[in-house]
């Protein structure tokens, strides 16, 4: 059977939602239609005019990279530089482009774990916890239909604490309701009041699934009117944020861990002056991480790793904590890994390959 680019997608935003990134992304579908039949996919970091002729010269229509082609809007594509190139040579080989960024970033399955992983990091954690993402549903429910219309809100999402699902909170309690004319209740007659014995739940919902959820909660419950209410919480959402932070195994020495990220991520090793010979605990952030710096403080972190930091910010660092920056291209290199292998998984006749084009507009002698 053949799938669309929307079934492709929609395995994407489901691990990583758009609603995740920030305001001055462009995350998405940025060339194509999501209907055309999928025939193969390129995954990168970067969807440069190379890319793209090597997922045509493969017979592939969809490149999915990391970083968006497109940052702000386009006026004109007549191919003066490398972002219209692209484009154009997307539009004429009919290729589409998907980006992933900051919401692939935010999750705590995406960029930074993958990261932590390289580093063979234990008890990781979002470095900065994600506010405002966190609702909680309240609604009614006749003491018959209570599980089933619990099970479908865990279904759609609800209910999911860390690493606990199927979470909710229920009181019992009595309802009353009057049908009026041209009603068609569940349960009772028109014109009369009815009480009836009723459970309320209450079960957070991540804001992303708000619409999801009211939709599994309108079809299973069994009243023709639904009672419910949303109410936006302040707690920060643990699973998802900006950085990672963890621990090593065991204390490291740390020239030892320094010469590790060379071999493990190429490139070049900048960092402030080295205030131990020991590290154990890491703060990191894959891309640009510069504004977690005081996080990484804060989190009592011995070395923050991350890219382009600025000469006068490396000052910052003030010997409250290690510096290291070891690249943008080289800290984000394993996530085109990680997205090849999701959907590898979700797909097991997947039609597709990590990019073979070096993307790095970096080099180093």
């Amino acid at each position: 059977m053949q799938i669309t680019i929307s079934t492709i997608i929609a395995v994407l935003e489901r691990w990583a939602p758009p609603s995740l990134q920030e305001s001055y992304d462009n995350s998405g579908l940025l060339t194509g239609s999501p209907d055309m039949a999928f025939t193969g996919a390129v995954v990168c970091l970067d969807a440069t005019e190379e890319v793209i002729f090597e997922a045509a010269a493969k017979g592939f229509n969809l490149v999915v990279a990391h970083h968006p082609i497109v940052f702000s809007g386009l006026k004109k594509l007549n191919g003066k530089n490398y972002v219209e190139r692209a484009i154009m040579a997307a539009i004429r080989n009919d290729v589409a482009i998907y980006a992933l960024h900051t919401n692939l970033d935010a999750v705590h399955t995406g960029v930074n774990q993958r990261i932590g992983e390289m580093l063979g990091m234990a008890d990781m954690a979002i470095l900065r916890p994600a506010k405002n993402q966190l609702l909680q549903l309240s609604t009614y429910i006749p003491l018959a239909s209570v599980e089933a219309v619990k099970n479908a809100l865990f279904e759609a999402g609800a209910g999911t604490i860390g690493k606990y699902s199927n979470c909710s909170f229920s009181v019992d309690g009595r309802g009353t309701f009057r049908a009026e004319d041209g009603a068609n209740p569940y349960i009772g007659n028109i014109g009369e009041t009815h009480t009836e014995s009723e459970v309320r739940i209450e079960l957070t919902v991540p804001r992303w699934l708000k619409g999801s959820v009211e939709a599994a909660l309108k079809k299973a419950h069994p009243y023709e009117v639904v009672a419910f209410n949303w109410i936006a919480l302040e707690n920060v959402h643990q699973e998802i944020g900006s950085g990672m932070v963890g621990q090593l195994p065991e204390s490291v020495q740390v020239m030892d861990f320094l010469q590790k990220l060379k071999r493990t991520f190429g490139g070049m090793v900048r960092h402030t002056r080295l205030l131990s010979d020991s590290i154990q605990r890491v703060a990191w952030c894959g891309g640009s991480g510069s504004f977690l710096l005081d996080d990484a403080i804060r989190q009592k972190a011995d070395i923050f790793l991350t890219s382009d930091f600025k000469y006068h910010q490396f000052f910052d660092a003030e010997d409250k904590i290690v510096i290291v920056d070891i690249g943008h291209f080289e800290n984000e290199q394993f996530t085109m890994k990680l997205i090849y292998e999701v959907l590898n998984k979700n797909f097991p006749n997947f039609a597709g390959c990590i990019t073979q084009v070096h993307t790095n507009p970096i080099h180093y002698l």
